[in-house]
């Protein structure tokens, strides 16, 4: 239907747009060229940076010192030996496991910005499954409205014959030729939504040229063999195992509780920044044409700062962080739930229309369509008959991306 349209992107590769665009090939794309989501992977490598500062020891200090020395007598005697000259080597040696700590807390750091990535990836593939089926229902009101508008268009023609032939007025051929104007509208508005269905999900994969035309492979109502997802999996009926399921593999709770833990580290770090480093050194000394060897150790004395607003700052991120922590797992547990209950109502409700409504409008519609062909009925019987056909079909289809959608947010 449509050709491969090859565009460069912004990564400096050209991106393909295949003929017929299947779902996993959607989703690989959009992984692979998202701009979002690849920030999202280098806020991982800006944390992965950290740990390599975390691990780095202080640096040695060299000291050179000259005393003494009769600059401005004359005549200057030789300079080596008449002052003194100190060579000396300083290291500071860090206490109470700080290096340590600092390397703990960078790696927990990884693990949480590495779960916030997971968790960027999973409402990035979530919005590209919804933007793909986007496509798909907006494809499919496009073939409503396009049989909807053939179907007047015969009507129309059927119509000119009976009025050539003197069995209907020339008025009632006018009528449906300018009731024509809605369905012509509908199928316009129709189009309009499937251009911009695409453009959502081609910005999704990060695509230059967001008016390339493609198709899609799926279907709104997947077959048992070929569905993406099933209709509904009998594991995914128990509330408690879905509950435990979300609590042990969301990103964003496990994010949140890596955060718990990096802070209780900082906290530990804070804390253990109270005891002070000290400096040892050693050198050699000239003094006046006598060689020696010098020794010294630097201790700061803890009287008035002993890290008082550090500790307490690391304290109060971590009861902060536990709380939000706490109110993830809260959300994770509503969203469950809710998702849950949309399911639930969804599948309801598809079974509802396909029972109640979707066969009988499309029987009453063939029936009153016959029936005014036969002349037994009006030309509004007719037309009443045609748009309840459609606007069934379109709330159906609404229905079946609406089932598709919420079972995306659940799994």
């Amino acid at each position: 239907m449509f050709a491969g349209t090859a565009v460069r992107s912004v990564f400096g590769q050209d991106l393909v747009v295949p003929p017929r665009l299947s779902l996993d090939e959607a989703l690989r794309l959009a992984t692979e060229r998202n701009p979002s989501l690849a920030a999202a992977r280098n806020v991982v490598e800006i944390a992965e940076s950290r740990r390599i500062d975390a691990r780095v020891r202080p640096n040695p200090a060299v000291t050179f010192e000259s005393g003494n020395y009769p600059l401005f007598e004359s005549p200057r005697p030789p300079f080596a030996d008449n002052q003194e000259l100190t060579l000396r080597v300083d290291q500071e040696i860090e206490l109470g496991g700080r290096r340590r700590l600092r390397t703990e807390a960078a790696e927990v750091g990884i693990t949480a910005t590495a779960a916030s990535f997971q968790d960027q990836q999973r409402r990035l593939e979530f919005d590209v499954r919804r933007s793909y089926f986007g496509v798909v229902l907006a494809k499919a009101d496009v073939e409503v409205a396009q049989v909807a508008l053939d179907e007047i268009d015969r009507v129309i023609s059927l119509n000119r014959a009976r009025n050539q032939q003197g069995e209907i007025s020339g008025g009632e051929v006018r009528r449906i030729q300018v009731e024509r104007l809605r369905f012509v509208d509908d199928l316009f508005n129709a189009q309009l939504a499937l251009r911009n269905a695409r453009s959502t999900l081609l910005a999704l994969m990060n695509a230059p040229d967001l008016g390339v035309e493609f198709d899609v492979t799926e279907a709104l109502a997947p077959s048992p063999a070929t569905a993406t997802v099933p209709a509904r999996p009998a594991p995914l009926l128990d509330p408690a195992a879905l509950r435990t399921q979300a609590l042990t593999l969301r990103p964003d709770l496990q994010a949140a509780q890596r955060e718990v833990q990096r802070a209780d580290t900082e906290t530990q770090l804070q804390r253990a920044l109270r005891t002070p480093n000290i400096t040892v050194g050693a050198g050699y000394r000239r003094d006046f044409g006598s060689n020696a060897v010098v020794f010294g150790v630097t201790v700061p004395l803890p009287l008035s700062n002993r890290n008082q607003g550090g500790v307490a700052r690391a304290e109060a991120e971590r009861r902060q962080v536990a709380n939000l922590a706490a109110a993830a797992a809260t959300m994770v547990l509503l969203d469950v739930q809710q998702a849950i209950n949309a399911a639930d109502v969804s599948r309801a409700r598809v079974q509802y229309i396909e029972r109640e409504y979707l066969t009988p409008a499309r029987e009453s519609r063939d029936i009153v369509l016959a029936s005014y062909r036969l002349g037994a009925a009006n030309l509004i019987d007719f037309l009443d008959a045609q748009r309840a056909f459609r606007d069934t079909l379109r709330t159906y289809n609404r229905a079946l991306y609406d089932q598709r959608v919420r079972l995306f947010q659940l799994a």
